[in-house]
């Protein structure tokens, strides 16, 4: 997921998508530590799209604040 793609998203679609991802990320450790992870770049892989969506999400918050 791209930064632009985030920045097109409504605010309520971006938390949508962070609990999504958080739900996500937790299914990967959870394989990674039974050892049923296939690909260990998918873990960084929704970190970083975590990141990516607080980031904006941090934002839009500043923005409305000023």
């Amino acid at each position: 997921m791209k930064i632009n793609e985030v920045r097109e998203l409504t605010t309520s679609e971006l938390k949508d998508k962070l609990y999504s991802l958080k739900e996500q990320l937790f299914e990967l450790r959870r394989k990674k530590a039974v050892g049923a992870l296939e690909r260990g770049e998918d873990v960084r892989d929704v970190r970083k799209d975590i990141a990516r969506v607080n980031l904006v999400l941090r934002e839009r918050e500043i923005a409305e604040n000023k």
